[in-house]
C-alpha cells in the first residue's frame, strides 16, 4: 500500500482549546529545533503568485504557518463581495502545499495576537510592506527572529484574475 497523503493540520484561534492544539504545534518544532516561518493573508484565490512566495516563505526555515484571515476579518478589510471562497475551503487548499506545515485561520484584522502566541523564528511578507510597517516585526526582533519580504511575481495578483474572469465572462 502507498503511503498515504495528509494535508497540514488547520486550527482556529478562536478559543483556548483550539490554541492549546496550536501551543502543541508549535512546541513540538521548538522542541526539535526547527526555524518556523509565519506568513498570513486572505489567499482568496490561490495563483501561481502566492504559490511561488510561499514556497520562498518555507525556504527561508525549516517549517511554515499559515495566519489566514477569517470571513468576517476579509469582509471588513476587503468589503462585503470578499472573500470568494470561505476559510474552511481557503485554508484547505492551502493545506494541501507541500510548502504548507500548519494553517491558523485568525478572525482579528491583523495576526498580531497569533504572533504573540507563536513566536515565529522568521516573520515574512510581500514586498509590498516595509520591513517597518510589518504587523508583529517588534515582536519578533525582541524575541531573536528576523522579519523579511520577499519579491512578488510581477502580473500575478487575486485582483487580477478576478478581473481577467470579469473581462472574459460579461462581455
Amino acid at each position: 500500500m502507498s503511503q498515504q497523503i495528509t494535508f497540514a493540520p488547520i486550527f482556529t484561534f478562536r478559543n483556548s482549546k483550539e490554541q492549546e492544539k496550536l501551543h502543541l504545534w508549535r512546541k513540538a518544532i521548538h522542541e526539535e529545533n526547527k526555524k518556523l516561518v509565519f506568513t498570513n493573508g486572505v489567499f482568496d484565490i490561490l495563483h501561481a503568485g502566492h504559490v511561488s512566495y510561499l514556497k520562498e516563505a518555507r525556504n527561508l526555515g525549516d517549517a511554515l504557518i499559515i495566519g489566514v484571515n477569517a470571513d468576517t476579518s476579509v469582509r471588513r478589510l476587503k468589503g462585503e463581495k470578499r472573500p470568494l471562497q470561505n476559510e474552511g475551503d481557503r485554508a484547505k487548499i492551502l493545506a494541501s502545499l507541500k510548502s504548507t506545515d500548519c494553517i491558523v485561520i485568525f478572525d482579528n484584522d491583523t495576526p498580531l495576537s497569533l504572533i504573540e502566541f507563536i513566536i515565529p523564528d522568521i516573520l515574512v511578507k510581500g514586498a509590498d510592506w516595509s520591513v517597518e510597517n510589518v504587523v508583529g516585526r517588534d515582536v519578533v526582533e525582541k524575541n531573536g527572529g528576523k522579519v523579511l519580504t520577499i519579491p512578488f511575481i510581477e502580473g500575478r495578483s487575486t485582483t487580477g484574475v478576478v478581473e481577467t474572469v470579469i473581462e472574459r465572462y460579461t462581455k
